[in-house]
């Protein structure tokens, strides 16, 4: 598959955008008063990737987490800023990928005003060519409708297609999908759950990705 690949997704939070700290600290200020004490990071961690308000009726054990829902989005929209940031060669990787003629893709759980906002802050929005959150479909990640969603809006084919992602949810709808799975190995579940979710490979370094492009990253790596 190495130079094959066209299109390359991606997913946003713990992939290529840094907001663990902030998801970790949204849910303990949301959650206070609710969880039983000691809930803590260990306990949101393995959950992180899927939809919000699944995410809240797991950690609650209530039916209506509405209240639950606007609290966290209260919190991570006060503190976006201040704690979310890109991982490593990131940017450079995405924005040479782009020039080079690649279809860059975001597939995420979040919704859309969060989604964008996190975009354009670290600098990636321009480079994108197409989102698909929360609010764009029926059925989220593992579900295949996320990542097929994006592949049709960018008129891709699936067998050109990678999608890179943190969670075993990504990994899933990639292979729902037909596409490449690809995960991350800076993912806070761990490398091996992501293989063991199916995924083709792990990559170290986002200059990784250079050469699933056809592109040197010796010569692409000088700036």
């Amino acid at each position: 598959m190495t130079g094959m690949i066209k299109t390359m997704l991606f997913d946003l939070d713990g992939t290529i955008i840094d907001t663990n700290e902030l998801i970790i600290r949204s849910f303990i200020e949301s959650l206070q008063g609710v969880t039983a004490e000691g809930f803590g990071r260990e306990h949101i961690i393995p959950s992180m990737g899927q939809p919000l308000t699944d995410q809240m009726k797991l950690f609650s054990g209530l039916d209506d987490v509405t209240h639950l829902v606007a609290a966290y989005r209260e919190v991570n929209l006060r503190l976006h800023d201040e704690y979310v940031k890109p991982f490593s060669y990131v940017n450079e990787v995405i924005e040479r990928l782009h020039k080079q003629g690649i279809q860059i893709g975001v597939v995420t759980t979040k919704m859309r005003l969060t989604t964008e906002r996190g975009l354009r802050y670290v600098g990636l929005y321009d480079y994108v060519d197409a989102i698909v959150t929360i609010d764009d479909v029926v059925h989220p990640k593992p579900h295949a409708e996320p990542v097929s969603k994006a592949i049709g809006l960018l008129g891709a084919d699936p067998s050109t297609t990678m999608m890179v992602g943190d969670s075993i949810v990504d990994i899933e709808s990639a292979l729902a999908a037909g596409a490449l799975a690809i995960g991350v190995a800076w993912s806070l579940k761990g490398e091996q759950k992501l293989k063991d979710a199916g995924a083709h490979a792990v990559i170290h370094d986002m200059r990784d990705l250079y050469s699933y492009a056809g592109m040197e990253r010796e010569t692409l790596a000088q700036s």
